[in-house]
């Protein structure tokens, strides 16, 4: 599909918001896109943050070439992209007071997931986890969706110092969304016996399932985060 950028603004210093405008399908909360970069042969995978009738609406941390050349487009930009990929988080899942543990660059997607629990008349808890306080963004989009978000940092310049998982101490709560790197959310797994649903990040060529590149092994064999997830219930993935 064919979008136009309508806006591309700066989160911190090396994170971007993108707005794309245009026609789509069905969308899920967790599902993602993959980009088409100019002047690069292969797209990238960008999750979903959030979407309405009109488009979707992209956060991407600057990594590489393809991320410094996707921030790099101004407004009014046409924007190729394949959406909506992958199978996406359950909302309907949850319990009552779901826990949404992010890391960094793996807050996006759960930004779209909080939205959908709470119109589900769920109660979430929001842990986000990040470097330093200049390194932080989404933050005041998820408290203005009236639920109780708490933050750590690796320097301690906000919220509690230490990492993401620490916050689990004591939080009430009979589900867990996670997304972030792979040894975070293994952290989060082995820290709760409540059920879980966990979306990777995984290099990917297709996005669509025929080069098998994003495989990961699971208790059923190996799966592709692309087709398969990319997210996965906790007790199905071989940590």
């Amino acid at each position: 599909m064919n979008f136009t950028l309508t806006e591309n603004v700066s989160l911190s210093p090396t994170v971007y918001r993108l707005r794309l405008e245009g026609p789509h399908g069905a969308l899920r909360p967790g599902q993602f896109a993959q980009v088409s970069v100019p002047g690069l042969y292969l797209r990238r995978p960008i999750s979903l943050c959030l979407w309405d009738e009109n488009g979707v609406t992209l956060v991407i941390r600057e990594v590489g070439k393809g991320t410094k050349a996707l921030r790099s487009l101004s407004p009014g930009s046409q924007v190729d992209a394949l959406l909506p990929l992958g199978n996406g988080f359950d909302p309907s899942a949850a319990g009552q007071k779901p826990l949404l543990v992010g890391g960094g660059v793996g807050l996006p997607p759960l930004l779209g997931l909080c939205r959908e629990l709470i119109a589900l008349g769920k109660s979430p808890t929001v842990l986000c986890g990040f470097s330093s306080k200049s390194d932080s963004f989404l933050t005041e989009e998820f408290l203005s969706l009236g639920c109780p978000v708490r933050v750590s940092t690796l320097d301690g310049s906000l919220g509690v110092k230490g990492l993401v998982t620490d916050l689990m101490e004591g939080c009430d709560h009979d589900s867990v969304f996670s997304c972030g790197p792979r040894a975070m959310m293994k952290a989060v797994f082995d820290k709760t016996d409540r059920p879980g649903q966990y979306s990777f990040e995984e290099r990917m060529a297709c996005g669509f399932g025929a080069c098998m590149g994003c495989s990961v092994p699971t208790r059923s064999g190996m799966k592709r985060v692309c087709a398969d997830g990319p997210v996965f219930p906790g007790g199905e993935v071989i940590w």
